[in-house]
C-alpha cells in the first residue's frame, strides 16, 4: 500500500516516514514485548494532506483493507456489537512532540458496538464510560476545544449505583454529542467508519495549530516534517480495578538514578496520566497491586535500555492483569540526570567513554548546577507539591495562559493552573516557571517543562486556582495575579517574595566527564566547563572525519 504500513517486526522504514513512535512499535515487536496490534499511516500522507486540503488519493481504500485486517488478527469487529473493535488514533511525528497533536481513544464505539461491549462484559457503566471518553477526545480533536474525558474511573462510575452512574454517563454523552453538533453544525457520526477518516484528518490538522508551531518553533523543528498517524487495537485501561495505565523511565528523569520512576492510575486510560486531570500514585505502587505486570514491566524496560543502551521511556496499559506497551523512546535526560546516566553507563561499559561525552551536550552541562533555594527553612511556603523539573525560578503570578504572554512583556512570570493541555502552550513558552494543581512527574505540564528546561511544581494537592477572579488558594491563603512568588522544581515549594539563590556544587561525576574531556581534546588550558566538552566533542568530531 502507498499511505499505510503495518506494524511489525519486518517493517524497514525510517522516522521521516513512519514516525518516531511507529518506529518504537516496531523495535517493541523486534523485542518479542507485547504491543496491541495496529498500523501506521505514513508522514507523507500527513504532508499530501497539508497540501491539498483533504485525504490523499487512495488513503480511503486502504484504511478499509488495514482495518479489515486488524480485525481477523484480533477477532474483532469495527463499529459492530458482537465483540466490538475499538481503537486508537494518535499522532506520531518523526520529532517527538509531546501533546501537541491531537488524539481520539476508543473510537469504532458506535451505539451499537458500545451496546455490544456492555453486553460481552456486563459492566454496562464501563462501556458507556468508554464511549464517553471516545465522545470527549474525538469532540476535542474536531473542534480544538478542551473537554473533560471521562467519568473518573470505573469505582466511580458504579459509587452511586449502576443506574445513577448510567444515568449520568448519558447525560455527559448527549452534552458532549450537543456540543459538537452546535460547533460544527453536524453530530458525530455514528458510523466507525467515516469516525476514523475524520480522526485521522483532525490529528493530520493538529499539526498545523499554534501550538504545535510555538512547540516546533522553540525546539528548531522543521515545519514541514508533518506526522505520523498510529491506529491500534484499544486496550481498556478502564475497565476493571486489575486495570490501568502509566508511564515509566527506566531511571529517574530529575537525577539519573538507577531506579525506575513514574506514575500509574488504577481504573484510568492514558490521557488521564498525560493531562494530569488525576492525581497518579507512583510507579512502585503497580509492585503492591499487580506484582505479575510490575515484574514484566521490570524485564521490558531492562531489554528496551538494553536496545538503546541508554535511559529509556515508556507508557503502558494493563487490561485485567495484563501488560501492553504503547509507545517507547530514549529517555532524553538534561542537566545533571544526563551526566550521571552517561558516566554510570561508561563504568558498566555499556558504551565508550567517547559515547559518554557525545551524549552530554554543553547546553546541558550548563544545567548541570541545579540553583535552588537559599534558605528554604526561611522562606514563606505558601504550597507545596512534586518537584518535577529541576530549577528555581522568581516571577509574578498567572493563572491563564493569555494573562502570562501579556504579563512576561514586564517581568518573569509563574503560569499557576489546575492543569495544562497542549492549549496552553503559549504560556508555558512565555513562562519562567510552571506550577499546577493536579498531575504527577510524567503529567503534560511536567514533560513538557523539562522538555524546555523551566522549573515546574505538579501535584499540589490542596491548590485551587480560580481562572475568573485571577487567584489561586491553598492552606486558606489566597493570591492575586501578580503577586512575585519563587517556585524551586526540585523541593516542590512555592514561596511568597524573592529568595536567595544558590547553586549546587560540581559532584565527582561532573569532574570525571570533564577529566575525560580533557584526555580526549589534550588541551589542559584554563576554560570554562562547556568549552571543555566543546573542545571534546570538536576533538572527536575530528577524528571521524
Amino acid at each position: 500500500m502507498r499511505w499505510i504500513r503495518a506494524i511489525s517486526a519486518e517493517v524497514e522504514e525510517t522516522a521521516e516516514t513512519l514516525g518516531g513512535k511507529a518506529l518504537g512499535l516496531v523495535l517493541l515487536h523486534r523485542l518479542g514485548l507485547p504491543v496491541p496490534a495496529g498500523f501506521v499511516i505514513t508522514a507523507d500522507a500527513c504532508r499530501a494532506f497539508l497540501r491539498e486540503g483533504r485525504l490523499p488519493d487512495g488513503l480511503g481504500d486502504e484504511l478499509t483493507t488495514a482495518v479489515a485486517g486488524l480485525e481477523r488478527s484480533t477477532g474483532r469487529a469495527f463499529g459492530r456489537p458482537r465483540r466490538p473493535l475499538a481503537v486508537s488514533v494518535r499522532s506520531g511525528a518523526g520529532v517527538s512532540m509531546p501533546g501537541m497533536m491531537n488524539t481520539v481513544l476508543n473510537l469504532g464505539l458506535t451505539t451499537e458496538a458500545t451496546e455490544g461491549l456492555a453486553a460481552e462484559t456486563g459492566d454496562r457503566p464501563f462501556a458507556l464510560d468508554s464511549r464517553l471518553r471516545f465522545l470527549s477526545s474525538f469532540a476535542s480533536a474536531v473542534t480544538n476545544a478542551v473537554m473533560n474525558e471521562g467519568a473518573g474511573d470505573v469505582g466511580a462510575a458504579h459509587g452511586g449505583g449502576a443506574k445513577d452512574a448510567e444515568a449520568r454517563l448519558t447525560d455527559a454523552m448527549k452534552a458532549v454529542e450537543d456540543f459538537v453538533r452546535e460547533r460544527c453544525g453536524q453530530p458525530i457520526p455514528d458510523d466507525a467508519t467515516r469516525q476514523l477518516a475524520l480522526a485521522v484528518e483532525a490529528v493530520f490538522s493538529s499539526w498545523d495549530t499554534p501550538r504545535a508551531h510555538t512547540y516546533r518553533a522553540l525546539h528548531d523543528i522543521p515545519h514541514d516534517l508533518g506526522t505520523a498517524v498510529i491506529v491500534q487495537r484499544m486496550v481498556f485501561g478502564n475497565r476493571d480495578d486489575r486495570s490501568g495505565t502509566g508511564v515509566a523511565f527506566s531511571r529517574d528523569p530529575n537525577t539519573g538514578e538507577n531506579t525506575p520512576f513514574g506514575d500509574v492510575l488504577f481504573g484510568h486510560q492514558g490521557e488521564d496520566v498525560v493531562s494530569g486531570r488525576s492525581m497518579p500514585r507512583p510507579l512502585r505502587a503497580l509492585a503492591e497491586r499487580e506484582p505479575a505486570v510490575w515484574a514484566e514491566l521490570l524485564d521490558a524496560l531492562r531489554r528496551i535500555e538494553g536496545h538503546y543502551r541508554d535511559a529509556c521511556y515508556v507508557e503502558f496499559t494493563f487490561q485485567a492483569g495484563e501488560l501492553w506497551i504503547l509507545q517507547v523512546r530514549p529517555g532524553r535526560f538534561v542537566g545533571g540526570a544526563a551526566v550521571r546516566v552517561a558516566i554510570e553507563l561508561a563504568d558498566e561499559r555499556v558504551i565508550e567513554r567517547h559515547e559518554a561525552l557525545l551524549r552530554v551536550s554543553p547546553i546541558q552541562l550548563r544545567q548541570v548546577r541545579t540553583p535552588r533555594m537559599a534558605s528554604p527553612e526561611e522562606a514563606d511556603v505558601f504550597a507545596r507539591g512534586l518537584g518535577a523539573c529541576p530549577g528555581v525560578a522568581v516571577g509574578r503570578v498567572a493563572t491563564t495562559s493569555d494573562r502570562a504572554v501579556r504579563m512576561a512583556e514586564g517581568a518573569p512570570v509563574i503560569l499557576v493552573r489546575p492543569e495544562t493541555s497542549p492549549h496552553d502552550m503559549h504560556g508555558l513558552a512565555a513562562a519562567a516557571g510552571i506550577v499546577t494543581a493536579r498531575g504527577g512527574a510524567a503529567s503534560h505540564a511536567a514533560v513538557v517543562a523539562r522538555s524546555m528546561g523551566k522549573p515546574a511544581v505538579v501535584g499540589v494537592a490542596d491548590l485551587t486556582v480560580d481562572v475568573g477572579n485571577g487567584t489561586v488558594t491553598a492552606g486558606g491563603r489566597t493570591l492575586g495575579d501578580g503577586t512575585l512568588v519563587t517556585i524551586d522544581g526540585t523541593s516542590g515549594e512555592v514561596a511568597l517574595g524573592s529568595h536567595r539563590v544558590i547553586t549546587n556544587a560540581a559532584d565527582e561525576r561532573l569532574h570525571r566527564l570533564l577529566e575525560w574531556a580533557d584526555a580526549t581534546s589534550g588541551d589542559h588550558s584554563e576554560r570554562d566547563e562547556s568549552q571543555r566538552l566543546e573542545a571534546a566533542h570538536a576533538a572527536l568530531r575530528s577524528s571521524r572525519a
